[in-house]
């Protein structure tokens, strides 16, 4: 249902995009959101945006970093991460929710398999 890539090792300072492609059902009425888990850490919520206007949300600490995209046409959401760090290391996760602008994961009904983000120093 959502098939998440683009993850991989990356030097401090650089960039890397995920994609998440969507398959198998409609999610043009749902948000899409990107979470993040770092080993020994709980999930975190990186950002959400929703499929039909296009509006985000952001962690505060993402905001200017990251950016979070959608392509309709592809069914595919993107994150776009820059000035990554050592911190920004972890398994990343794409969502599927149809409450707006969430950023709990329990109200996250369908997930995608998560990328291994590694940022070296």
């Amino acid at each position: 249902q959502l098939q998440a890539s683009g993850g991989g090792l990356v030097q401090a300072g650089g960039s890397l995009r995920l994609s998440c492609a969507a398959s198998g059902r409609t999610f043009s009425s749902y948000y899409m959101g990107w979470f993040r888990q770092a080993p020994g850490k709980e999930r975190e919520f990186v950002a959400t945006i929703s499929w039909t206007a296009g509006s985000t949300y952001y962690l505060d600490s993402m905001k200017g970093r990251f950016t979070i995209s959608r392509d309709n046409a592809m069914k595919t959401v993107y994150l776009q991460m820059n000035s990554l760090t050592p911190e920004d290391t972890a398994v990343y996760y794409c969502a599927a929710t149809r409450m707006a602008w969430s950023v709990r994961g329990d109200e996250y009904t369908y997930w995608g398999q998560g990328t291994l983000v590694t940022v070296s120093s």
